[in-house]
Formats: structure tokens, C-alpha cells, sequence
């Protein structure tokens, strides 16, 4: 996904009338939309990666709402599910949810609710994207790092001196001096407490360091 890319809500709806009211709802609210008869087609035209919504309903012929949102798991699409039906009840609510679901709305819902629930919907995207590009981004930086520097790096972490991480690898202070400064500009940690940030904000915590 680029930064310029636009979201966009995805309706899908078997009713054809429900969905020009709900992509009406969305057009006059500044939102971008598109429109789904079925499921399979949306299946069919969606392209991974990009960003916005799912605005889904449950009961459909084929393959229902729940359905789909069981094929995006399997597929590894993360595209936040906001489910709206008339015929919804508490267990299938909470199926919905616990697979992931960020909303389940009854039919009929206001413009106005329907509005609030979606912008929640994209900003949330929004933001879980950010953190993943910037978690990718750190991870990069520490994958840059040759093993020796990255033992040296779990090393001073861990709280050990350069004397003791020298001793405990068999090689010079000065080597270890010297693999500490590297690692520092691979990473682009001004100091070890940066340093410890990056990892942690990597997806690795600190009490996990080798």
C-alpha cells in the first residue's frame, strides 16, 4: 500500500437496493466506495494490500459474510470487517468478533451511525498499517546486521560489559568497541537506550534478547 493510495469502502450486499443506499451513505460523506453483488466477486476483484473497510453482510447465497471473512483469514487479508444484517443475533455476533470483526451493526442502521462506525474502521486500518511498516522497517535495520554485531548487540542489551561480552565471545575489547559502533549506525541508535527502543518497537522485547 502506498501513502497516496485513498481507502475505500468495500460494500458487499446481495440487495441491490441496500447497496446503492449504503454507496450513497459513503459518496456523500467524502468516503471512496465500490460495490459488491456477491461475495465471489468481490473475491474476484479485490486486489491485496489495499486500503479501507468491509462493509459485509451476513446472510447471502454462496458464500455468506461469514463466509468470506473465514476466506480473507485463510488468505492473510486483514481488511476490517464491519458486518451489517438484518437477521444478526448474540452467538453470531460473537463469532464475528472473536474471528475479528471490528463492528456488527443491525440492519437498519443510520447514515449517521454507519458513518461514525466506518471512519472508526479506517483509522484503525490506517494505523495498524503504519505500525506494520514501521515494525518491518526496524526489522530491517537489525536484519542488517552481521551475526558477530548482532551477538554483540543481545550482548550489551542484556546489561554486559564490553570486557565481559569480549570474554564470553573470545574476541579483543577493542573488536567488541568496535562491532558496538557499527551496530549503532547499521541501526541509527544515537545510544543504547535508542538501541533498546528499536528492538523492542522491532517485535522483539527485551527479556527475550539471546
Amino acid at each position: 500500500m502506498t501513502l497516496n493510495t485513498r481507502p475505500c469502502v468495500f460494500i458487499v450486499d446481495d440487495d441491490d437496493a441496500v447497496r446503492d443506499s449504503l454507496g450513497l451513505v459513503m459518496e456523500t460523506a467524502g468516503l471512496a466506495c465500490q460495490t459488491f453483488e456477491s461475495a465471489e466477486h468481490f473475491l474476484a476483484t479485490y486486489c491485496p494490500g489495499t486500503p479501507g473497510c468491509l462493509l459485509l453482510d451476513i446472510n447471502m447465497p454462496d458464500m455468506s459474510g461469514d463466509e468470506l471473512q473465514t476466506e480473507l483469514i485463510r488468505r492473510g487479508i486483514c481488511l476490517p470487517i464491519i458486518f451489517l444484517t438484518a437477521h444478526g443475533d448474540i452467538p453470531m455476533t460473537v463469532r464475528a468478533i472473536k474471528a475479528g470483526a471490528v463492528d456488527f451493526l443491525t440492519k437498519p442502521a443510520t447514515s449517521k451511525l454507519l458513518i461514525e462506525r466506518v471512519q472508526a474502521a479506517l483509522l484503525h486500518e490506517a494505523q495498524t498499517h503504519e505500525q506494520a511498516t514501521m515494525k518491518h522497517a526496524l526489522s530491517k535495520r537489525l536484519n542488517d546486521l552481521t551475526a558477530r554485531e548482532f551477538q554483540v548487540m543481545s550482548q550489551v542489551l542484556a546489561g554486559h560489559s564490553n570486557k565481559e561480552i569480549a570474554r564470553h565471545l573470545g574476541i579483543s575489547y577493542r573488536t567488541v568497541e568496535i562491532h558496538r559502533i557499527r551496530v549503532l549506525k547499521k541501526t541509527g541508535a544515537a545510544n543504547l537506550l535508542e538501541l533498546a527502543r528499536i528492538w523492542e518497537a522491532s517485535g522483539h522485547p527485551t527479556k527475550t534478547i539471546p
